[in-house]
């Protein structure tokens, strides 16, 4: 599917502030997609992220299959945003966690901030048979996550020579500037698919990208300093918001 046959809505207030360069978010971006009503059909590439997508719903329960990369406005992208603001709306920052990606063969102790996950906390409305975890949420969405922040988002630090060993981690949702204050640490999310629960449904959880805007494209957003095991580097301080 071709950029040009999606339709992309961003809705979202922005207010930045800057320590050591590094711009802090005080409202998160959430990406609203819509597809056109039709699509021409002979437009060349296929669902996904490029190639063609794999439809047996049984394989699909329990992860967003994506193939290749033809750029963001891929379905896999646009049902992973739209889930997450539902369940957003459903269950609040409570259930929602911010994601980092860490390339330690770019520089060790740099963690890019490449977006949200949330997940269900209902059982009552749950598709699967038990409710996710944060880290199922991550492990479920993983290559949709690292595809979209190394092709799409930050290429200069994440992608090629840099793309071997990618890591993931999670924070508190909306913390972004908890996290430039060094006032929280990360956790990994380490496991496979096959770490995620018999009664895991990857409908229960949602991907909310980072988008970056203005001088962001260029010079890159939010990345904080942590050591190996997401602690921060140095001690938390103070922002003063009025500068």
């Amino acid at each position: 599917m071709r950029l040009s046959d999606l339709v992309f809505i961003l809705s979202f207030l922005k207010v930045s502030c800057f320590v050591s360069n590094i711009p802090i978010r005080k409202a998160s971006l959430t990406l609203f997609a819509k597809a056109r009503s039709k699509v021409n059909k002979n437009s060349s590439g296929g669902a996904g992220f490029g190639g063609k997508a794999n439809t047996d719903k049984n394989s699909n329960r329990k992860v967003r299959a994506v193939s290749g990369f033809q750029g963001s406005g891929t379905k896999p992208l646009r049902q992973a945003a739209n889930t997450f603001d539902q369940l957003r709306k459903d269950y609040g920052v409570e259930s929602c966690n911010d994601v980092y990606v860490r390339a330690p063969l770019n520089d060790e102790e740099l963690f890019w901030y490449v977006g949200k996950v949330a997940r269900c906390s209902d059982e009552s409305k749950m598709e699967g048979t038990s409710l996710p975890t944060a880290h199922e949420a991550v492990i479920s969405q993983k290559r949709l996550i690292l595809e979209y922040a190394k092709r799409e988002l930050r290429p200069q630090n994440l992608s090629g020579p840099f793309s071997e060993g990618l890591e993931l981690w999670i924070a508190p949702g909306d913390s972004e500037m908890d996290a430039v204050q060094n006032k929280v640490s990360f956790d990994k999310v380490g496991g496979s698919l096959a770490s995620l629960s018999d009664g895991f449904n990857v409908n229960d959880v949602g991907y909310n990208p980072e988008i970056y805007v203005g001088d962001e494209v260029h010079k890159g957003g939010l990345r904080v300093k942590r050591d190996i095991e997401g602690n921060p580097l140095k001690p938390a301080f103070e922002v003063n918001q009025a500068v």
